[in-house]
């Protein structure tokens, strides 16, 4: 069985120092290692019979279309305001330094479709869970998050109210 943490590139003092940056990016090029970080989310998302996956601007579209593809299911994106085209639902959140806003296109969700959230890192929590509250913002039924990088140390699971699955964990 593959490690994954093999094929995931950890860069130290980016984007700023005293950050360990752990990059997703050398994990897409090993067509293997790729492959089975889709099984493994799969397994885990499967059984739980989503209608649709959500994943979050941009890595998390990486790893949620692939996923839904791999499932034959729906995917909607989460992005940062004014990158969708159409009409948008957004939900606003504070960060630790000020505000942000995310969106989602009007429409792509129906209400009462049972999602589950993707992305490739779950680090603070914050984004995640604005992502969680747009969702519901557009009628989603949020049963799950699903992240392939999980950093322990920083507790973002603690601010989402979904149950939530990772497949690799760093403790720093």
């Amino acid at each position: 069985m593959l490690n994954l943490k093999d094929h995931v590139r950890t860069i130290p003092d980016y984007p700023k120092p005293g950050i360990m940056f752990y990059d997703i990016g050398t994990l897409l090029a090993h067509g293997a290692a790729w492959r089975e970080t889709v099984v493994r989310l799969s397994d885990i998302v499967h059984p739980l019979q989503p209608d649709l996956l959500i994943g979050i601007e941009s890595r998390g579209f990486l790893v949620g279309a692939a996923l839904a593809a791999h499932l034959g299911i729906g995917f909607a994106m989460v992005r940062k305001k004014g990158k969708l085209p159409g009409k948008t639902i957004s939900h606003s959140y504070t960060l630790e330094y000020g505000e942000d806003t995310v969106e989602l296109q009007e429409g792509i969700i129906k209400p009462g479709d049972r999602a589950v959230l993707c992305d490739d890192l779950l680090a603070t929590g914050g984004t995640a869970s604005a992502a969680v509250s747009l969702a519901r913002q557009a009628g989603a039924q949020l049963i799950h998050a699903a992240f392939v990088i999980e950093l322990d140390f920083l507790n973002g699971r603690t601010r989402l109210d979904v149950p939530a699955s990772s497949l690799l964990h760093y403790d720093r």
